[in-house]
This record gives C-alpha cells, sequence and structure tokens, in this order.
C-alpha cells in the first residue's frame, strides 16, 4: 500500500493554493517529496474574498467557485506528480481543506463551510480524497479548528523543552508542545488577513513584502489600544477564529472609533503590532521560554518575525526550515497527515485543542 499523500491547503489569507507532496513511510519522520503552489489570480482572488465576506447571489456563485477550486487543485496536482514521474496510482489519497467562506462554531447551529468539491477532484486527479475535517469535530461539539496541532506534535515536539510552533497565516495560531503534556493550540488572533488586506486597498502590492510598508510607519497607539480591546484575545482555550471576526470591516469600525486621521503607513505599522502583541502574549502566557518555529506564509515578512522575536527576548526562534520543512508547505502537509491518519482508522484531532468530546477519526471518503 502506498505510503504517499497529498495535501492541499487555501487558507484565510487567501493568497495561494498549496500543495504537499509526502511520504509517510516513517511516520514520525515524514519526508516531504515536493510541494507547489497556484499563487491565485487577481480574479479568483477577488472572488474568493467576495464570497467570504458575502456578496449578492452568493449561493450560485459558492457552487461555481467550488468548481474552479477543485478544477486548479487538479492541476495543480497533475503537475506536481509530473515533476516528480509520479502517476495518480503512486497515491494513496488527497487530504483537501478546501477554502473556507464560513466558520461559525458558536452559532445556534454551529456549522463550517469549505468550498472545493471532493468528488469533482477525484474524477479529475484520478486520486481518492478525504474532506471534510473539520466537520467531524464539530459534530463532536469541538470548534473545528485549529487542526494542525496534532501535525506539529508528530514533527516538532522535544523531550527536553517547551517548543511552540507558530503558524503565520491569514489568522496566526499556535501548538504548544512541552515535555509531559500533550499538545495545547489556538488562533491566537489575525496575521496576514489584515496586512494583505490594508496593502491591498492602499497600493498596488497584493502582500508587504518582508514589511517594509509597516516598517516605514509608527504604530498608533491609540489604535492599537482600540483593536487590543477586542474580546477575543482574553478569552480563554479552546478558540478559533476567522474573518467573521476580524475582517477589514472590524478594521473599518475601529478607525471610526478612534476618531482621527492616521497615516495610512502608520495603519499598517499598527496591524503589524497587533499581530506580534498578540501572538507573544499568547506565547508567554504558556511559558517563559523556549523554542518557537516559525510556519506560514507570514514567516516572510522580515518586519513581523523581528517584532514578534523583540518581544520573546527568553525564546529561540527558528524557521521550519531548521527542520527540512519549508514555511510555506506546513500546513499543506498537516492535510496530508489528516488524509493518512483516516486511511489508518487513526484519530486526527485534539479535544484539548478544539474542544471536542473525544478523540475523531476526521474526514469523509471520496473513492477515485
Amino acid at each position: 500500500m502506498s505510503a504517499l499523500f497529498i495535501g492541499l491547503m487555501s487558507g484565510t489569507s487567501v493568497d495561494a493554493l498549496d500543495a504537499a507532496l509526502v511520504d509517510f513511510s516513517n511516520e514520525r519522520v515524514p519526508r516531504l517529496i515536493g510541494e507547489k503552489s497556484h499563487i491565485w489570480l487577481a480574479d479568483e482572488r477577488q472572488e474568493l474574498l467576495a464570497l467570504a465576506a458575502g456578496c449578492a447571489n452568493e449561493i450560485d456563485r459558492s457552487g461555481r467557485a467550488g468548481q474552479w477550486w477543485s478544477e486548479r487543485a487538479a492541476a495543480l496536482i497533475n503537475e506536481l506528480l509530473a515533476e516528480h514521474q509520479l502517476s495518480p496510482s503512486d497515491v494513496r489519497a488527497i487530504g483537501s481543506h478546501g477554502q473556507t467562506l464560513r466558520h461559525r462554531p458558536h452559532s445556534d447551529y454551529p456549522y463550517t463551510l469549505q468550498i472545493g468539491d471532493p468528488c469533482l477532484l477525484a474524477e479529475l486527479s484520478g486520486i481518492s480524497v478525504v474532506a471534510q475535517f473539520r466537520q467531524r469535530d464539530m459534530a463532536a461539539g469541538g470548534q473545528g479548528a485549529p487542526l494542525v496541532p496534532a501535525f506539529h506534535q508528530a514533527i516538532f515536539a522535544q523531550s527536553e523543552r517547551c517548543v511552540v510552533a507558530l503558524n503565520l497565516g491569514g489568522i496566526a495560531n499556535i501548538s504548544v508542545m512541552q515535555p509531559g503534556r500533550g499538545v495545547r493550540g489556538y488562533d491566537t488572533g489575525p496575521a496576514s488577513m489584515l496586512l494583505d488586506g490594508w496593502c491591498q486597498r492602499h497600493t498596488s502590492k497584493a502582500y508587504d513584502e518582508d514589511g517594509r510598508w509597516a516598517a516605514s510607519g509608527t504604530c498608533h497607539q491609540g489604535l492599537l489600544d482600540a483593536l487590543l480591546a477586542m474580546p477575543y484575545f482574553s478569552a480563554p482555550a479552546p478558540k478559533s477564529t476567522g474573518r467573521e471576526s476580524f475582517g477589514m470591516s472590524w478594521l473599518e469600525q475601529q478607525l471610526v472609533l478612534v476618531g482621527t486621521d492616521i497615516k495610512l503607513e502608520d495603519v499598517q505599522a499598527t496591524l503589524l503590532a497587533l499581530t506580534a502583541t498578540t501572538v507573544a502574549d499568547a506565547i508567554l502566557r504558556e511559558a517563559p521560554s523556549g523554542e518557537l518555529i516559525l510556519c506560514g506564509g507570514g514567516a516572510n515578512n522580515t518586519a513581523l518575525c523581528q517584532a514578534i522575536a523583540a518581544k520573546l527576548t527568553h525564546w529561540q526562534c527558528k524557521r521550519s526550515e531548521a527542520y527540512g520543512y519549508p514555511a510555506q508547505a506546513i500546513e499543506a502537509m498537516a492535510f496530508a497527515w489528516l488524509a493518512m491518519r483516516f486511511t489508518q482508522g487513526l484519530s486526527g484531532n485534539v479535544p484539548e485543542v478544539t474542544g471536542a468530546r473525544g478523540a475523531r477519526v476526521l474526514g469523509g471518503y471520496f473513492p477515485a
């Protein structure tokens, strides 16, 4: 039986669709064979963001987007396999997260919605698909997120010291691994989502490369205080969040409440300070020192990573590349891992992280 799995991830930052081809012959030390990304075209990204924010005719538009999302994913997988001279039959399964449009774990009727048709993906790729990971955890009373801490524990945990894996995606989340204790994890708040959103609105760029625009500004303390007053930051875990709570509309409301003109670059600097502050505060609540592993696309934001490190003076900060795994590939690898766990009938969630009633085998199976 093949030990090769492909993971797909398209996160809240809506910058790219990432695919990772992983060999789990040695489950304790998975081998990343290859990775590839489809950078969303401007019209694709605009449509996904519009659907996430709520838009006219969204049922028809989300149905259509789910189909072209699957087509892009299948094409990406075919390119990845071709690069490594592999055929679909060489891969056991695809773990597909899909693209989240809504995540409402605290609703009267909790639900989560990801587009991306696993049936079409299986048909186009010729590979069986495991999908709908969040839904199974939520059915058991959990929040369906974050799901990556279990994978972080599998590849990063140490026996001698506290290790925190920090994923800087659209939302920032941490996985806390302390010797002799189970992994803890939760979303700390916004990361690239607001930084990218403000940059795209006021510049011609898709993101603030290396955080240079933010570095050109000055943090506005009044705005930062208003942003930090959001109750989510002081709420206890388990907790997860997304664009529903920390979208651009939330930022606009805070700017109105502050009621003063703030330079555009100063808003960007303040958003960077918000992420650095909330991340560092969360980590320091867990342990005074240890090793911090930076993952996700936000790990490429030099100014952001420097700001976080400056607040964690007793922590050794390093990128996931130090472990042999590119920062951008970690989340896609995690969904390959979850697909592998599904095929073995093993649980993929951490109840202490998501709040589920117990460990569950995550996902639904869609054969090729």
